[in-house]
């Protein structure tokens, strides 16, 4: 049988024609700011997202870090959903490096947070006895809520309430792209009023490496200091780039197809008995469900799922995570589907 590998879109390959761009990319010194393809490819991205400038970064986390860095001294506050990925997959860099406290508040239904919640959350600079707050950081898509959206009109509240209060808003936008494609919306209109915002080109837009932030000409010139500071300098990275300017031309659309085959391989998986999944809930790429006991515990499952070559990833508690991808088809989808279904029924014998 053939792996079906659903771990993550982080799998993904690049294609024929970024291969051909990478292997021509004009390239520079980047530390020098003479790598035409990194300009290049900051410039596009920074213009897509309605800011002034870009920076390319080795990742998500790189960026989200320099966000942090860039807008916070030690003992400041940062706030964010309580599933945000910056909490709970980032290696504790905001607190190590950055030297941040991080304050947590619910998700939303949606997946979100609320700018009532928000407004209750920050606290402001001046008093010695608590730390001040310098950035709301939201996530759109939201990776650890079956990849749900955030409208603009949800990410408007949230920033007009920091900025009243004199607090940044940085978006870690990993997956904009999805949460522009399922909205049917110019990817535009979900980060013009973040103060920032990144977003991954090694995930569903199917790059070998990378992520880029963008901000105004202050934020990403400071920004860049930082990136130098911890090793973010890649020289010659226009390889790099010359794959994120071709994604930007021809992976953007296709996304599309990705969330169809996510929402199939959701109501699929909702009529396995032992698995729940509310599928009308799927937007983009992402798939959580949950295993009932009965069948077995996540890991045992996950487990028989290698053996029958279905690879996930684990969240934590009683679930389990499927993302759909370039290289995931139609097909693909449907023999997940079978080979999980076999999985169950031979584990509640």
């Amino acid at each position: 049988m053939a792996i079906i590998d659903l771990r993550s879109d982080t799998v993904t390959k690049p294609t024929d024609e970024m291969r051909r761009a990478m292997a021509y990319a004009e390239v520079g010194d980047d530390v020098f700011g003479e790598d035409p393809s990194i300009n290049e490819l900051q410039e596009r991205a920074a213009a897509m997202l309605g800011h002034e400038a870009g920076l390319l970064t080795t990742s998500g986390t790189m960026s989200n870090l320099l966000a942090t860095l860039t807008y916070c001294n030690h003992g400041d506050e940062i706030v964010m959903g309580d599933q945000a990925h910056m909490f709970w997959n980032e290696g504790g860099g905001q607190a190590a490096l950055a030297g941040v406290q991080t304050r947590l508040i619910p998700q939303n239904a949606s997946g979100g947070i609320n700018a009532e919640d928000v407004a209750r959350n920050i606290r402001p600079a001046g008093n010695p006895h608590v730390a001040a707050t310098k950035i709301v950081c939201l996530e759109n898509t939201q990776n650890r809520c079956s990849g749900m959206v955030m409208t603009t009109a949800e990410t408007k509240a949230v920033c007009d309430v920091a900025h009243e209060a004199g607090v940044a808003v940085h978006l870690d936008g990993a997956r904009i792209f999805n949460a522009a494609v399922a909205l049917e919306v110019p990817v535009m209109e979900l980060t013009r009023d973040v103060d920032d915002a990144s977003f991954c080109l090694s995930k569903s837009l199917s790059c070998p490496v990378g992520s880029v932030l963008v901000g105004s000409k202050d934020f990403i010139s400071e920004a860049r200091r930082w990136r130098k500071m911890v090793g973010g300098g890649m020289r010659q990275a226009g390889i790099l780039a010359a794959a994120g300017l071709v994604a930007l031309d021809t992976m953007v659309d296709r996304l599309a197809e990705d969330h169809q085959n996510a929402r199939r391989l959701a109501a699929g998986l909702a009529n396995i008995d032992g698995l729940s999944v509310d599928a009308d809930s799927i937007q983009t790429n992402i798939v959580i469900f949950d295993v009932d006991e009965k069948v077995a515990k996540v890991p045992d499952f996950m487990k028989a799922l290698v053996d029958a070559e279905v690879l996930v990833s684990y969240p934590g508690e009683h679930s389990v995570r499927m993302v759909t991808h370039r290289h995931i088809s139609g097909d693909d989808v449907e023999e997940a589907l079978s080979r999980t279904s076999k999985v169950v029924r031979e584990l509640q014998g």
